[in-house]
């Protein structure tokens, strides 16, 4: 499946019909589009290999406060559709474009999780920021993942190589893993896991296609993204929590914060990757503060 001649003219011909966005390539996008339609809109990308429910507690939050809030599931996650190419970067990218042109959003605040932090950045870069406001990295990729000559920060491809493995083994229970350990912090000393929390990780994994699942972990760990940080010219918000197991901190957030121009950091002490729902409380807070600026 190939990419339209410019990203641009693939945004243009995505349509909106009910709750779907059609892509120019023919994927269908489910999305959720939440408060009131005349309020600031803010945009949330999702993690792997999750879906725009992982966003609940923050939509709910702005949308009581007034603002609209938009978020997609990703080509082959949750209610969209799952075709079996294109779980790359600059798909990702250019559906997230998609979204906000067949629903003609602008001056939007986009926030991204994880790899939606990393969906987000490479918007940026392969879109530019005429409908963007600001910009919020949450848990987020970016700069790069892999450890590489020029990136000894980075994580050894071992350590992706293991999540491939596990994906093709039982990705069911390598979801269950993930959720019950180091993506929360329930592996810490002390935790207290919550069954809950789990069991929603799991459900989301699950929903989303194994194709779109396995060829994402190569898209969220080997894409770079330093050219995209580069075109950053909104004001830009990095949070991050300093026990993140799954997405370090001084590989990422540091990095990034220190790559784009007047980005703020935020470090939340103690907490994990999954602190969209640990510390969802203060993220809500935190979040609706950098909108009111």
């Amino acid at each position: 499946m190939s990419i339209d001649a410019t990203p641009a003219s693939a945004a243009a011909r995505a349509t909106a019909q009910g709750s779907y966005v059609t892509t120019a390539d023919g994927v269908q996008l489910y999305f959720k589009d939440w408060g009131p339609k005349d309020g600031q809109v803010v945009t949330f990308s999702h993690g792997w290999p999750l879906n725009s429910d992982s966003w609940e507690s923050q939509m709910l939050f702005l949308a009581s406060k007034g603002y609209r809030v938009v978020a997609h599931d990703r080509r082959g996650h949750g209610r969209s559709s799952q075709p079996w190419d294109g779980h790359d970067m600059d798909h990702y990218a250019d559906d997230l474009a998609a979204v906000i042109q067949a629903l003609d959003l602008k001056d939007v605040v986009l926030v991204g999780f994880s790899t939606g932090g990393g969906e987000v950045a490479r918007y940026i870069g392969r879109h530019g920021t005429a409908r963007v406001r600001k910009a919020v990295l949450v848990a987020a990729v970016p700069p790069l993942m892999l450890k590489t000559a020029d990136n000894p920060g980075g994580l050894p491809i071992e350590a992706f190589d293991d999540i491939r493995k596990g994906s093709l083994d039982n990705r069911s229970q390598l979801y269950l893993d993930i959720a019950s350990g180091p993506f929360f912090g329930f592996n810490r000393p002390g935790a207290t896991p919550s069954q809950g929390l789990i069991q929603s990780f799991w459900v989301q994994g699950m929903q989303a296609g194994h194709k779109a699942t396995y060829d994402s972990i190569a898209a969220f760990s080997a894409t770079d993204f330093r050219g995209d940080l580069a075109r950053f010219d909104v004001p830009t918000l990095v949070i991050h929590g300093d026990d993140d197991q799954i997405v370090p901190i001084d590989a990422s957030a540091r990095a990034s914060a220190a790559l784009v121009k007047g980005a703020e950091l935020i470090v939340y002490p103690g907490a994990p990757h999954g602190l969209s729902d640990t510390h969802k409380d203060r993220l809500n807070q935190d979040l609706l503060e950098f909108l009111r600026k």
